[in-house]
């Protein structure tokens, strides 16, 4: 929480960018394939519409997390820890209106099944807890602690 803290009172702190990276946009190609899942499942118990619909939901999400991980996984953003913080709540906010836009425009445009839709949706969410829970280890691994603080 660097961004709470005065300068002075920050202990450094020092994670892998490159496999922060890595981890961040290995997270969308797993949302990608669990929101290819979920739209196969939709095909074979529900229908075609099920099916585009799941891929919809899906894919809104996994397109909003790529314009996250690319806003805050750019090298500018990782230059200093508040160029850090600030590139990670510029990719929330642009995540945030990607989502909205590409729902308004879906419910406003296409006929759909909100059900398959909202449920892929969801299910791309899980991909996040399963990547924080395999990627705490590995980046625990990476923080080194620097100078105390002054």
């Amino acid at each position: 929480m660097a961004f709470l803290m005065p300068e002075g009172l920050m202990t450094g702190v020092s994670i892998d960018a490159a496999q922060a990276r890595r981890v961040g946009f290995t997270v969308v190609l797993w949302q990608g394939a669990v929101t290819i899942v979920v739209a196969l499942v939709s095909l074979f118990v529900a229908t075609r519409l099920a099916a585009v619909s799941a891929m919809l939901g899906g894919g809104i999400s996994t397109l909003a997390s790529l314009v996250m991980a690319a806003l805050s996984f750019r090298r500018s953003s990782l230059a200093n820890p508040y160029s850090a913080v600030r590139g990670f709540y510029v990719g929330e906010a642009a995540k945030l209106a990607t989502v909205v836009v590409l729902f308004v425009v879906v419910l406003r445009t296409m006929k759909v099944s909100p059900l398959a839709m909202f449920a892929a949706y969801m299910a791309t969410f899980f991909v996040y807890w399963v990547a924080l829970a395999n990627a705490l280890p590995t980046l625990r691994g990476a923080v080194v602690p620097s100078a105390a603080p002054k």
